[in-house]
């Protein structure tokens, strides 16, 4: 079975706005879990559907975010089992930023991410 073709100039909104969305999940991770040498401690997983932060303490749960791809969906899931979905559609970062930040609100571990100057 032959890889199909991947034209990235077509591809090329899409592969940029994921990017952005990853950066968006990866400051939540940032932003809740000790620093470790060299960023180690932030990278995204790949997963049966996407990627994922794995799973990040908080106070009294613990958390993940998912970019299910398949699903169209960023699944934000707590252990205590609250759940919220995010659809992966067109939209700015700003946006998507701003539905994260009421998701995480919504699950009861609101997460402030400083941006860099």
């Amino acid at each position: 079975m032959s890889w199909p073709e991947l034209p990235y100039a077509a591809l090329r909104p899409t592969a940029d706005t994921l990017q952005l969305w990853a950066q968006i999940v990866g400051k939540v991770r940032l932003a809740r879990t000790p620093w470790i040498n060299h960023g180690w401690h932030v990278p995204l997983y790949v997963s049966a559907r996407g990627l994922t932060t794995s799973l990040i303490a908080c106070e009294g749960t613990s958390l993940e975010l998912e970019l299910d791809l398949l699903g169209h969906a960023l699944v934000v899931r707590c252990t205590d089992g609250g759940e919220q979905r995010i659809a992966l559609a067109a939209r700015t970062a700003a946006d998507f930023y701003a539905e994260v930040m009421q998701a995480l609100d919504a699950l009861g571990v609101p997460t402030p991410i400083v941006r860099a100057q």
